[in-house]
């Protein structure tokens, strides 16, 4: 009996833009960008933003949500496209509301690229500038306003801008939002919204504040997940070191040699941490930028451009740079600090590997990072397995202290069990009462010689023969009346 072989299905080709209905001018600015096929989570989701419906999009970073929502807005909004020079026929209709001003800028920066054929108006807000360029961009009146909450919120009570002629609104990466106490903004901002609006939703990581968030805010909304909710992008190579804390730089450097990666983003915690690492990797001869929240937006604005020209070879980040950041075929992505949050850790390997292409993710391990590395095995349901890394600089890996001591406290323990027991001196005999007790005289002793004898008596004191007599003046010259 002969069995056929199971068919294997060819895989199927992702669906190209022109199959959708989009304006011509959109997919003239799509072309010009580029792009021809779109991503799982584009197909997915621009037919539903069409027909009107709410939306919640779950997709891991670098997967082209921007687009699945700009595009299918823009469409919508080209009904009210006007070559009018009055700001009151060009009303802010559609919100994008996201956590951070560079994921604002980026936003911006892609919503004029696919509108730039078309006679809608945007601009983007947020805090670290002047206020004043941006009042005078939403007085001349824009459709699509990119904004941070804070910086949202000061423009409304200056009333700069008004809000109720929104008909879409959407919150990109809105669990990071959540994660930074943006909350009573989200709610604050929402309030002066119309209730009637179509809400998009999207975020790499679905968790339950942003499922509450949606029941709150969301009308019957259609989720849309093209993977499993908080999986890691499968064209990330995933790596994870086991180092001690002082080796972390040289772990770096000597990937970097290994790889021959031209750049990299290093991941850390805090924001001294940050500076202080970028100083260290000056000084080893990387041409080296800090990217943290305490630098001005100018500075980040510049740190971001310098770095995505090739001009610094590693960018030393906090987890500003986690969300949104698209920096073209980025290498590799190293975690010199395990997040302390889990799902920071899927959004900050989701700067590598974007748009199908490869990346690396270095994620460096000490001993007291074992709960961290649990939550993140936890969150992204995978076995994550430790490698040793050995380095290659001429001296052997430094072991952690708490190790160290650990091995210390064992020597001696083993050096102790080798010689046997420890011997213990034996118990001192019993002290006799006698020499305990406080001296007692006998009632019937007799006094000593020396205590029978009368003491002598001591002599009359005489003056000293140092002290000479003082000599008897008269009274009239000043002497005393004898």
């Amino acid at each position: 009996m002969t069995t056929d072989p199971p068919r294997i299905s060819p895989p199927q080709a992702a669906p190209a833009f022109d199959t959708l209905p989009l304006d011509p001018k959109l997919l003239r600015a799509v072309a010009d960008a580029g792009y021809t096929s779109m991503t799982p989570i584009q197909a997915k989701a621009i037919p539903i933003v069409l027909a009107g419906r709410d939306v919640m999009g779950a997709a891991q970073t670098g997967t082209g949500k921007t687009a699945a929502f700009t595009l299918p807005l823009l469409q919508r909004m080209l009904r009210h496209e006007n070559a009018s020079a009055s700001p009151a026929r060009h009303p802010v209709r559609a919100l994008v509301l996201t956590p951070t001003r560079e994921l604002a800028d980026q936003v911006a920066a892609n919503v004029k690229t696919y509108a730039k054929h078309t006679q809608l108006r945007s601009t983007v807000v947020f805090g670290g500038i002047d206020m004043k360029p941006q009042t005078a961009e939403l007085k001349r009146g824009v459709e699509i306003l990119i904004a941070t909450p804070g910086r949202l919120l000061d423009h409304i009570e200056a009333k700069n801008c008004v809000l109720n002629q929104v008909e879409y609104v959407v919150l990109d990466e809105a669990d990071r939002m959540l994660d930074i106490g943006f909350l009573p903004d989200l709610q604050r901002i929402l309030s002066y919204l119309p209730k009637q609006r179509q809400t998009l939703l999207f975020s790499a990581t679905f968790s339950p504040e942003i499922r509450r968030l949606a029941q709150s805010y969301l009308q019957d909304p259609v989720t849309v997940e093209v993977a499993r909710p908080n999986a890691t992008a499968s064209t990330v190579e995933q790596h994870f070191y086991s180092v001690a804390a002082d080796d972390k730089r040289a772990a770096v450097r000597q990937i970097l040699r290994e790889r021959n990666l031209a750049q990299a983003i290093v991941f850390v915690n805090s924001k001294l941490g940050c500076a202080r690492l970028a100083r260290a990797f000056e000084r080893d001869g990387l041409r080296t930028n800090a990217l943290h929240g305490d630098k001005s937006q100018d500075e980040r604005l510049k740190a971001l451009d310098a770095f995505k020209k090739g001009e610094v070879d590693v960018l030393v980040a906090t987890d500003v740079a986690a969300r949104g950041l698209d920096i073209a075929d980025l290498p590799a992505v190293f975690n010199y600090d395990v997040p302390f949050n889990a799902e920071d850790y899927v959004h900050r390997i989701g700067r590598t590997g974007r748009a199908g292409a490869s990346g690396l993710a270095v994620t460096l391990v000490t001993r007291d990072d074992a709960r961290l590395v649990a939550e993140i095995e936890k969150l992204i349901k995978t076995k994550i397995d430790l490698e040793p890394l050995e380095l290659d600089d001429g001296r052997p890996p430094r072991r952690p202290r708490r190790a160290e001591a650990d091995e210390t406290a064992r020597a001696e323990r083993g050096e102790r069990a080798e010689r046997g027991p420890r011997r213990v001196a034996p118990p001192s005999p019993t002290a006799d009462p006698l020499f305990d007790r406080p001296y007692e005289p006998a009632a019937t002793a007799e006094p000593a010689p020396w205590e029978r004898a009368a003491p002598p008596a001591a002599a009359p004191r005489g003056p000293s023969p140092n002290i000479k007599p003082r000599r008897a003046v008269a009274a009239l010259l000043g002497g005393r009346k004898g």
